[in-house]
């Protein structure tokens, strides 16, 4: 949740679009922080603000400062996440925050170093090739597994007027990976 927050009010927002909200913790918290965030989800029990789909939102062009998705997007199968994602850029006016799951085996491991403090080294299994992913009725897809390489995604969640800033994985949690988009524009 931190990462979420961090990425989405450096961009300075008066609006924000969360697409799938689950619980609604990410608003919550950043109401507390003075940042109008609305949701959309198709889930009537999730009680949404907007009752729609990410495929087609009701909004004009530029209508939100960020849009964001976290671990939303790899629900849909990959073509249609990638028509979501155009859409999300579309309704974004500064910016676009996303994560995906990742894949590839990370182990987390904190080293302490004096006048450093807690540094992070991460351990990145050495196997060979992707392993193929299977649906499991929740993940159509996730990044690094067979046919969805991190830079194949990159290249396909490319979007005319929107640049990547940067992606990392959650130190703490290696299976989240957070892509950053700026408008070339604003």
């Amino acid at each position: 949740m931190w990462h979420q927050l961090d990425e989405v009010l450096r961009m300075s927002p008066e609006n924000v679009l969360e697409i799938g909200p689950g619980p609604g913790v990410f608003k919550a918290i950043a109401k507390t922080l003075g940042v109008n965030v609305e949701t959309l989800d198709l889930d009537p029990e999730l009680e949404p603000d907007y009752l729609d789909s990410v495929l087609d939102m009701p909004f004009e062009d530029n209508h939100f400062d960020v849009v964001c998705a976290f671990q939303m997007l790899e629900h849909l199968p990959y073509e249609k996440s990638l028509e979501a994602f155009k859409e999300m850029s579309r309704i974004a006016r500064i910016g676009v925050v996303i994560s995906l799951p990742d894949a590839k085996r990370v182990w987390p491991v904190f080293f302490n170093f004096p006048k450093l403090g807690r540094v992070p080294i991460p351990l990145f299994n050495l196997r060979l090739g992707l392993k193929k992913h299977v649906f499991d009725g929740e993940h159509y897809w996730e990044i690094n597994k067979k046919n969805y390489s991190l830079k194949k995604v990159i290249n396909d969640f490319s979007v005319s007027g929107w640049m990547l800033n940067h992606t990392f994985l959650v130190t703490e949690n290696p299976y989240h990976r957070f892509f950053i988009y700026t408008s070339d524009h604003s």
